[in-house]
């Protein structure tokens, strides 16, 4: 898989959104890591299974800005608001090599 990193983080977002865990599965890498200011170098297990299922908690999440910064890292600036209330944005650093997702930290921006 040779996708270009942009590409690929994308569509790990509409499957995200759209709750396809079975097409977003192969966008990771089997030694993944996951940090936010929640949770800290979780792995593809772990990820799937606490975060990934989560997109029930927005009515609204999109992305702003799809910046790479490299030939593996792009940066992800999106904006979401919550069923609970309140819009938010933050930032996402994510590492993509041949094709995979190999790393994501969360910046957490706070509500706009």
């Amino acid at each position: 898989m040779n996708e270009d990193p942009a590409s690929v983080v994308e569509a790990a977002f509409r499957h995200y959104r759209s709750q396809d865990r079975e097409a977003a599965l192969p966008l990771y890498a089997d030694d993944f890591t996951f940090t936010s200011p929640r949770d800290d170098h979780i792995d593809r297990a772990a990820f799937f299974e606490e975060c990934f299922p989560t997109a029930s908690r927005f009515t609204e999440h999109r992305m702003l800005r799809v910046t790479p910064a490299d030939q593996e890292l792009v940066f992800v600036y999106y904006e979401y608001e919550l069923t609970t209330g309140g819009r938010y944005r933050n930032v996402e650093a994510i590492t993509v090599r041949d094709g995979l997702i190999r790393e994501v930290r969360v910046f957490f921006g706070g509500e706009v």
